[in-house]
This record gives C-alpha cells, structure tokens and sequence, in this order.
C-alpha cells in the first residue's frame, strides 16, 4: 500500500496539469474549491509538520553551509529572476505581480520528491524545504512588499500574518503531533505527500478555472514568462552551487530547491491580499505544473546521466 501511494504521489506532475486542463475546458468542475484554498494548504502545512521532529531541526548542523547556501539562492536568485522577467516581457500588473509573488515563496514539498528521483541529496534537500519554510515568514512579505510595491500596494503585515497563520501555526502544531502521538505521525508518512497532491492540483485547477476566459486569452505570454522564470531558477541554483564548489549531487539538490517553488502558497495568498488585481493568483496555479514538469524532466535526465 505504501509502494502504491509512493508510485501517485510520483505522479504529481501528471495530476497537477490534468486538473489544469480539465478546469480550462470546464471551469465550473473546481471553482467550488475556492472558499478551501486557505484550509487546503493549512492541511499540507499540517501534514508536512507531523512528518518533522525536533532532530530533524538539529541536523541543520550537520550541513550548516549547504543549507544556508540553498537558502540564500531561493531568497536572492528567484525573487531577482521574477522582478526581472516581468519587467523585461511587460507583462501585465495583475500577471507581473503574481510571478513576483510566485518567486518570493520558499521551496516546495514536491521538490523533495524530485530531488528524490533525481538521486541526489534527499536529506539537504528536506532541510533546505524546511529551512526556506522557516524564513519565508519574514522574507516572502518582506521581498513581495519591495518588488511587488512597484506595481500595486502590498500589505506586508497583512502578508506576516497569513505566512504566520498558513504556514507556522500548522508545521508547528505538526511537529507537536509527531511527538506527542507518535503513532499518528507514522500512519500520515505513507498518505501525506498523496494529500499534499491532490490539494494543490485542486487549488491550482480552482484558480484557473475561475479565471479561464483571461488565461485563454494571455495565456502564451503568461506560460512563457513563468517557463523563463523556473527554467533560469534551475539553472542558476545549479551553477551558484557550482560557483560555491560544491559536488555534483549538492549542485542538482540546489538547482531543484531554487527551481520548484511552494505555489500553492503563492495562489492562497495572492487570493487573500490582492483581490483588487484578481489574476494575480494565475502565475502560481500555472507555475504548480510547469515547475513540475520541467523538475520532473531534469530529475529524469540526471537519474539516466548517474553521478
């Protein structure tokens, strides 16, 4: 049963762009998902802290420089590439607003799982999701407020706490829940991953189905800058990395870190603090399939390639 979750959950990037399509061709299969997008990503959140423990925190110390390395690269590289593709393409402030948010989220939890298929660092790859999370409560609003004030007013506190109540409060209390009911944590490991799936397809399919007629329209503009953006956030985080001296499996953990981003987070608070430019949640539901596929693509190449 567990080898079966393992072989959907593999499949994530295959699921993420069928909802996609179908919410396209038929909008209003998904948009009832709308009013649960906040509690949807509370749940992965949730799911993500059960499967975390106190030492898992402390191993932080093992590889101090690695992580600060992936970190610092998430926070700097990506944030740069956004600001920077939306400015170069001049795409609209609903979609160059939503791309900055886009790059300003911490690393996501499917990247754990391409790094994973990639065959390189599973472990940093973990501490480096975990890591972004943790500082992503400062950085995402602070980062979001400076680049993305260009276009639009940004509520930086207002964006603190959304990152505070959807991200924090529920890793915590997840972490609290392993410990505490050990048991739980151990029956969530084999499903949790399957339900983080499904809630971000659902969340993306949701988002786009409510905008389809817009996304119809601007869609190969759209589609082209979010490629831009997680194609050099690939490159880039690898070649840092390589810049930095580090070996080939820490350079591809890195390349995949700075390359897949929480989107599902970008969406949820792109629908909470920019209602007054609607589209602005698009980038993220587009950005959940195509880092995906490209990640997907790279873990692929590099797992046939070998060390």
């Amino acid at each position: 049963m567990s080898r079966f979750f393992n072989i959907l959950s593999n499949l994530f990037p295959l699921w993420v762009a069928a909802a996609c399509v179908w919410s396209l061709l038929a909008p209003q299969t998904f948009t009832w998902f709308i009013p649960y997008i906040i509690p949807g990503l509370s749940v992965i959140m949730l799911g993500m802290g059960i499967t975390l423990s106190v030492k898992d925190f402390k191993r932080v110390a093992t590889m101090p420089k690695a992580v600060a390395a992936g970190v610092v690269a998430q926070f700097v590289l990506m944030p740069f590439w956004g600001w920077a593709i939306g400015k170069a393409l001049n795409l609209p402030t609903d979609f160059a607003v939503g791309l900055i948010l886009v790059a300003c989220c911490p690393g996501g939890t499917a990247s754990n799982v391409v790094v994973f298929i990639a065959r390189a660092n599973v472990a940093l790859s973990v501490l480096m999701t975990m890591c972004s999370t943790a500082v992503a409560i400062v950085l995402t609003p602070l980062f979001t407020s400076y680049l993305a004030g260009q276009y639009v007013p940004v509520d930086a506190a207002g964006l603190f706490i959304s990152m505070v109540k959807i991200v924090l409060a529920p890793v915590a209390i997840g972490v609290l829940l392993h410990h505490a009911f050990p048991k739980l944590a151990k029956a969530v490991l084999p499903v949790g991953p399957l339900v983080s799936v499904i809630v971000i397809a659902l969340i993306c399919a949701a988002i786009l189905g409510a905008r389809a007629e817009a996304v119809m329209e601007s869609g190969l503009s759209l589609l082209g800058a979010v490629i831009l953006l997680h194609s050099a956030a690939f490159a880039s985080g690898y070649f840092f990395a390589r810049i930095l001296g580090y070996d080939t499996l820490v350079r591809r953990t890195i390349s995949i870190e700075v390359g897949m981003q929480n989107s599902g987070l970008a969406t949820a608070l792109a629908t909470r603090h920019f209602a007054a430019t609607p589209l602005t949640a698009v980038p993220g539901a587009i950005s959940a399939v195509m880092h995906s596929v490209i990640g997907s693509a790279l873990a692929g190449y590099w797992r046939l390639k070998g060390k």
